[in-house]
């Protein structure tokens, strides 16, 4: 393939130009060559329905030659690379172009099956849960997400986001050489540019925490992309390390990082791990960490190493095919790239008061995760309030009481359900569903563009057939997953009533007490002070006063040992 005749190089050496309508960036680097196809699509394109379907095209792109581990994809872009002779770059990046022309649409089973067990094995970021929080189920919240459309995309949906998605015009190419390898075939549809999907923020206020399930301390936060952020996040990192782990031995692993997330805008993410008898303690110092950099305690020197570090990757030999893969994605992006003595220069200018000004920023935009369990520290006081656990209103409609817990209802209205409980409310609306698994056995389990998810078991609530239809033919389809029949051990069903325990023995102290001496006592007794109030002042008729006495007592030991006895039988018996 030919370089189209446009060529531009900037101050760095690195050169523009095209190659078959693919934006193409060059640097020259010695030993071996190294590429990268870079495509403009990732998760936050998908909807929670179609979830996995870019991943499942680089599967498909890369089965015939056995090289998987060559890929990477995020949020918002897709990236295709290989390291190796010219004849390898050329052997690796046809066949990508070849299959993605015509991926083989008779591997889709079986590459669902190994992108499920890739899920099964593959751990999850710190950072995961809270874009669930911060987004949703859509847009940058997709990446917290299990593949959940995987069951219902079809060999036409993947030949269609092949066709839209991976194309000439919504690609970039970068190779670390001077020239483009001679053989070149990067043939690909033609398309358009798509720009990186806008966010779907659904927090209501921030600083914001939440409970998550592990035992540390995860922040994260959207500010603006700068020099001044990235250096920020570099000191917060050499101060939770210092603080929480070398100082206060809290944690084991105490960093933050600093992610471009789109052409503007990078998320920040500081984590801390934590035994749980010091997760108390380590909640404590790591928002005093954050407070402490929000007040202007940032050393002059820790600033002057972390620009040290950021300025010795623009002094090395090669700069500029060392910064290809980020020019590359820049590109992609629609960001403006820099040259080196820009960034430098941009690296020069930050100062310790504008760290502050970004601790603010971080702090003001920040989602907190902190441990499963309650802490003992006032996250209320150091400002945070709780992300919303329910929704603030719910459907008008028919009520189906669970039928093993009267206290849970579930709610079916025209315009959507609502699950109440004594400790939660959710509600997700048809219009706003971005998920709905559809199961043979009639079980519905909803998902709201807000994450919120409400779960319609029809043999927990009786719910009749004609319901679920109605529910059915309100959902939009493209959000519809219809999933395979579920084991019968896996379908919930109502906790059947314990059985009636059998009466039980009487135990032997009881006969004795109630027989021998409870019952005479107190019909004896009993009798013989009727008989004596009968009788007024008429002695020579009633005992003599000694014998009246232990009569009396007599009485009161049957009334008493009785109730003895059934207390005594009872706890003879718990104990059995």
């Amino acid at each position: 393939m030919n370089t189209d005749a446009t060529m531009t190089t900037d101050a760095d050496g690195i050169v523009t130009t095209t190659v078959g309508g693919i934006r193409t960036v060059l640097a020259p680097r010695s030993g071996l060559l190294t590429a990268g196809l870079l495509f403009r699509v990732g998760r936050a394109d998908e909807t929670l329905a179609t979830s996995g379907i870019t991943h499942l095209v680089e599967h498909l792109a890369l089965h015939r030659h056995g090289l998987s581990d060559r890929h990477c994809s995020g949020a918002a872009y897709t990236h295709f690379r290989v390291t190796g002779t010219a004849a390898d770059v050329v052997e690796y990046l046809n066949g990508v172009c070849a299959a993605l022309r015509d991926l083989p649409v008779d591997r889709l089973a079986t590459e669902k099956e190994i992108l499920r067990t890739e899920a099964a094995g593959r751990g999850r970021a710190p950072s995961h849960a809270a874009t669930q929080w911060r987004y949703g189920s859509r847009s940058y919240g997709l990446a917290g997400y299990a593949e959940a459309g995987l069951p219902g995309i079809t060999e036409e949906d993947v030949r269609d986001w092949a066709r839209t998605r991976f194309t000439a015009e919504n690609a970039v190419l970068w190779i670390t050489g001077d020239t483009v390898p001679e053989g070149l075939d990067l043939t690909l549809p033609t398309g358009r540019r798509h720009p990186a999907p806008g966010a779907t923020p659904v927090l209501p206020v921030t600083p914001a925490y939440f409970h998550g399930d592990g035992g540390g301390v995860v922040l994260t936060s959207v500010l603006p992309r700068s020099a001044a952020a990235s250096l920020f996040t570099g000191v917060l990192r050499k101060e939770l390390f210092r603080q929480l782990r070398q100082e206060g031995g809290y944690s084991s692993t105490a960093t933050a990082e600093y992610h471009p997330r789109d052409a503007g805008s990078a998320t920040v993410v500081a984590y801390a791990d934590s035994l749980p008898q010091k997760q108390d303690a380590l909640v404590g110092a790591f928002l005093g960490v954050l407070a402490g950099l929000r007040a202007g305690r940032i050393e002059q020197s820790a600033l002057d190493a972390v620009r040290a570090t950021a300025l010795a990757a623009l002094d090395t030999p090669e700069v500029a095919s060392a910064r290809l893969p980020d020019h590359a994605v820049n590109l992609l992006l629609g960001r403006r790239n820099l040259t080196a003595a820009e960034a430098r220069t941009e690296l020069e200018a930050v100062t310790a008061e504008a760290l502050r000004e970004v601790a603010h920023a971080v702090w003001a935009d920040a989602l907190v995760q902190l441990p499963s369990r309650e802490v003992d520290v006032d996250v209320h006081c150091a400002g945070l309030t709780a992300a919303p656990t329910g929704s603030p209103d719910l459907v008008t409609g028919r009520p189906y009481p669970a039928v093993a817990d009267p206290g849970v209802t579930l709610h079916i209205a025209d315009d959507g359900v609502s699950m109440v409980s004594p400790h939660q409310r959710v509600t997700v609306r048809y219009a706003e569903c971005s998920l709905m698994q559809a199961y043979p056995d009639g079980a519905r389990h909803l998902v709201g563009d807000d994450g919120f998810t409400v779960t319609v078991e029809p043999a927990l609530y009786r719910i009749p057939p004609a319901e679920l239809a109605l529910v059915d033919a309100a959902v939009p389809p493209s959000a519809v997953v219809a999933m395979p029949p579920r084991a019968p051990s896996r379908i919930p069903r109502p906790a059947a009533p314990a059985p009636a325990a059998p009466p039980a023995e009487r135990s032997v102290w009881f006969t004795v007490l109630l027989w021998v001496l409870g019952v005479p006592g107190l019909i004896i007794g009993g009798s013989v002070l009727v008989l004596g109030l009968a009788l007024g002042d008429r002695h020579d008729h009633i005992p003599e006063d000694e014998a009246q006495y232990l009569l009396t007592w007599l009485f009161l030991a049957g009334v008493l040992l009785i109730p003895w006895a059934i207390c005594l039988d009872r706890r003879i018996k718990g104990k059995n």
